[in-house]
């Protein structure tokens, strides 16, 4: 597979978990409390191991991206008992909500660890994948 192929596969990757990640914290229906709060934080780690693996590509970074994601996540996540004036300005837009989060919440961890665990496994795939297209060129 070529680079730009695979840079095609992580573009519409990142476009489905976008869509779902979205489509999960804005559903209305049954069990709507989980999908909003834990189910799209599942999407919001596949999304960060996507997004660095369009520039991270060695297969050395398929196990370092989901740690780097869940480690740097679980900051963001304790930095939401920090309440400074400057990150509640950030906080107030939507664009801080969604990126910094706005109340700490021990029950995100495991969605935090099952959405790394869920990108882990994407990045194999696109991973094996592009292996296994190269060597039938």
């Amino acid at each position: 597979m070529s680079k730009k192929t695979l840079s095609l596969y992580i573009i519409v990757s990142l476009l489905i978990v976008t869509g779902m990640g979205f489509l999960f914290k804005y559903y209305t229906g049954f069990a709507h409390k989980w999908f909003n709060d834990y189910g799209a934080a599942v999407f919001y780690e596949i999304f960060w191991c996507l997004f660095a693996f369009l520039f991270l590509r060695s297969p050395k970074f398929i196990i370092k991206i989901p740690l780097w994601v869940f480690i740097i996540t679980c900051i963001l996540e304790f930095l939401q008992l920090w309440h400074p004036p400057f990150l509640e300005q950030i906080r107030a837009t939507l664009v801080g909500k969604l990126l910094l989060g706005t109340t700490f919440v021990w029950w995100d961890f495991p969605h935090y660890v099952l959405g790394c665990f869920l990108g882990w496994w994407w990045l194999r795939q696109l991973q094996i994948k592009g292996y296994a297209n190269k060597d039938q060129s």
